[in-house]
This record gives structure tokens, C-alpha cells and sequence, in this order.
């Protein structure tokens, strides 16, 4: 139940049951969720082909979603706040997991498409109360790398939701693809459900705190406003690039099939083992250095995929993997840190950063779908290299802001 908290306990740190049970829990999690929301990623040709619309249309199957959980986040995140943030967690796996199977059953496109927006709504409530959980049950000096783990954990279930997808795909068609989604959904839920430990520090904002006010005071920080516009920027740049990019792998001259085009999402290892790797440098070296370092990478691996060579283009899509997750690792972690610090409602502040995550997600994936259509993988690059030209902006703006800690 929700309540006060527990004020004297300083929370779970490294080496304690406490501590492996919630960095498991929201780990799996992140994989429940990602590899649900990203699994028709690696099957937009296949999309096209089956339901007959043009690719522009065929990404609307991820850009619902994604703007289904940006609005989401916005209800959810405030509730959070005065709820708490286990049974939301709960509530929304279970609730994604049946929608998951509905979805491998849907008649029509336009079937598929409503389930996907109801979907892309429940599934909200982990990023609308991951971050702030860590940061509340888990002991200050392991947040960042707490952070860094429930990162990661989206990076392998974008992984794990794609690579299936695509092999699927080749045995029974997009239907047996999203089923194989949706098996995996329903199991990660289970174990989060017995794995996750109840919170203890939860402090519930007082109901006299309207929604309201409470936007308000999230955007009167200089610093959260930028790291928001990060997000977006980012968010955009990275899901055009794959989203056109199982179009370009499966068009001449690589002529790939569906399940080996799949195989070059496994660049999204490097993403789960450079968040977490960015949260410890983070906490070494500083935030205010490694954002846009990560960005300076993500930006070159964008530049790589301009070649024609195969192995280019996949040398790209790491570079670009692991500089993305590494600076959205520790830009998650900044706006929790942030607003915590600045005596702003934490999971309001988190929620905000996801909302334009995936608002960001939903743009850019669309245009991506366009920008194929019209201009091939120039227009695709173009679109993303300045994404991140406009985020690396941004982070001169955040080292210009007043810290709130030595970080």
C-alpha cells in the first residue's frame, strides 16, 4: 500500500536479495515491454506485403504505439505519483500480455492498428514508473548503475522482440511472429510479478498537488527542459534509421531475407552493455560530460551507414546502438536525479522525459517511412543526423544550466 515511506531505510544496495530481486524484476520488465512494442519493427516489409499498404502506412504499426504510450505516460506518471508505482507495473504488463495475443489474432489492418494504440497505452506503465522505483527503493550511490540496468534490459527486449519477429516471420508469417511476441510478454510478467520487491520509501504526493500545477513546475527547470528535447531528438533519430532500415536490407543490393535482415538488431547488445556502462562513467566523471560524448557517438554511427558496404552499414548501426542507449541511459537517470534534487515530483519528471521519448519515437518513425519513400537512405540520414545534430545543441544548453549536485 501506498504511504509514507520508510524514512530510515537507506535502501537496497549491491550484494543484497533486495537489491537482485528489483534489478531482475525491472529488468525483465524492460525486455516484456520492448520486445512487445518494437516486435513489428523487423515486419514492416512483411506488413506491407501481407495487408497491402504502402511502407509509410505499414509504419503506423509502431508509431501508434509509441503515441499511444506517450499519452499514457501523462495519466499514468501523476497517478504513480500518488498511487504508487508496483501495482501500475503490475497492472500494465499483465494488461500488455493479453493484448499481445489479441494482436497475433487480428482479422484486419485496421483491427491491428486500435489494439496496437491500446497496447501502446498500457504499456506506459513501466516507463511511467521504472525510473522513479530505482531511484526511491534502491541506495543513492547504485541508482545511476541501477538505471543503466533497466536500460539495458530495454535494449535486450528490443533485441529479443525483433530477432524473434524476423525468424518467425520466415516459418509461419507476421502472425506466428507477434504470437511468439506475445508468449514472451506473458512470461516476463509472471516473473516480475513474483520477483519485484513491494516499495518501502514510496512517499505519496499529496492530493492537493493538481496535475496541473505539477506540469508547470516540471517545466520551470531549465535543465529538464533540455534533457526532454534530448529524449525526443534522439528517440526520432534512432527509430527512423531502423525502421527504413529493414526496408533498405531487403531491397537490392543486399536482397536480404527477413530473418537474417532481423540479425542486425543484434547491434542492440552493444546498447545493453553501454548504458550501463555510461551510468558507472556518469557517476565517475559526470553527467554533464558523457551525454554528449554518447551523442558525438551515436552521430557517427549514423555517418558510417552512408556507405554502400554491407559490413559499413552494420559497423554503423552498432556505433550508433551503443552511443544511443548510453546517453539515453544516463539522460534517464538526469531527470530523475534532477527532480528529486530540485523537490519536483519524481515520477511526474520521468514520465515527461518518456512522453517525449516516444513521442519522438512516433514522429520519427513516420517520417522515416517518408523520408524512405521519397529520397531513399540519404533522406533517411538526413533526417537523423539532424536529430542528433539538434540534441547535441541541447546538451551545450545543459552544461550551461545550474547543477544541483556535483554531477
Amino acid at each position: 500500500m501506498a504511504g509514507d515511506g520508510d524514512a530510515g531505510w537507506p535502501g537496497h544496495q549491491v550484494g543484497e536479495p533486495g537489491f537482485r530481486r528489483a534489478a531482475a524484476g525491472v529488468f525483465l520488465a524492460g525486455i516484456a515491454v520492448f520486445s512487445t512494442l518494437y516486435a513489428p519493427q523487423a515486419l514492416l516489409p512483411e506488413l506491407t506485403r501481407s495487408f497491402g499498404v504502402s511502407p509509410t502506412s505499414s509504419t503506423l504499426a509502431i508509431s501508434i504505439s509509441t503515441g499511444a504510450l506517450a499519452v499514457g505516460l501523462l495519466v499514468l506518471g501523476p497517478i504513480s505519483d500518488r498511487r504508487g508505482r508496483t501495482g501500475i507495473l503490475h497492472a500494465s504488463l499483465a494488461a500488455a500480455a493479453v493484448l499481445a495475443v489479441l494482436i497475433a489474432l487480428a482479422p484486419a489492418w485496421w483491427v491491428l492498428l486500435v489494439l496496437r494504440g491500446l497496447q501502446g497505452f498500457a504499456l506506459a506503465g513501466l516507463p511511467a514508473v521504472a525510473v522513479a522505483y530505482l531511484r526511491e527503493e534502491l541506495h543513492p550511490a547504485v541508482s545511476s548503475r541501477a538505471v543503466g540496468l533497466y536500460v539495458s534490459g530495454t535494449a535486450i527486449g528490443g533485441l529479443s522482440g525483433r530477432l524473434l519477429s524476423g525468424f518467425l516471420t520466415e516459418l509461419g508469417g507476421w502472425r506466428a511472429a507477434l504470437g511468439g511476441a506475445a508468449a514472451v510478454a506473458v512470461a516476463c510478467a509472471v516473473a516480475v510479478r513474483l520477483l519485484l520487491p513491494a516499495s518501502r520509501r514510496f512517499v505519496r504526493v499529496p492530493r492537493e498537488g493538481r496535475l496541473l500545477r505539477q506540469l508547470t513546475a516540471a517545466f520551470t527547470d531549465p535543465a529538464l527542459l533540455a534533457l526532454y528535447g534530448v529524449a525526443a531528438l534522439l528517440m526520432g533519430g534512432f527509430v527512423a534509421v531502423y525502421n527504413a532500415g529493414t526496408f533498405r536490407l531487403e531491397a537490392a543490393p543486399y536482397s536480404l531475407s527477413p530473418a537474417l535482415a532481423g540479425l542486425v538488431f543484434l547491434a542492440y547488445l552493444l546498447g545493453s552493455a553501454s548504458s550501463p556502462t555510461a551510468g558507472w562513467l556518469a557517476d565517475r566523471f559526470g553527467r554533464r560530460l558523457v551525454v554528449p560524448l554518447s551523442v558525438l557517438v551515436m552521430g557517427g554511427g549514423i555517418a558510417l551507414t552512408l556507405y554502400r558496404p554491407l559490413w559499413l552499414v552494420v559497423l554503423g548501426l552498432c556505433v550508433m546502438t551503443a552511443g544511443f542507449f548510453a546517453a539515453h541511459g544516463v539522460a534517464n537517470g538526469w531527470v530523475a536525479a534532477r527532480a528529486q534534487l530540485g523537490g519536483r515530483p519524481v515520477g511526474q519528471a520521468a514520465s515527461l522525459y518518456s512522453f517525449w521519448y516516444y513521442v519522438g519515437s512516433s514522429v520519427g518513425g513516420t517520417l522515416a517511412g517518408r523520408a524512405w519513400q521519397d529520397a531513399g537512405w540519404g533522406g533517411v540520414t538526413l533526417l537523423a543526423g539532424g536529430c542528433v545534430l539538434a540534441a547535441l545543441l541541447l546538451t551545450l544548453v545543459l552544461g550551461r544550466t545550474r547543477p544541483l549536485d556535483r554531477r
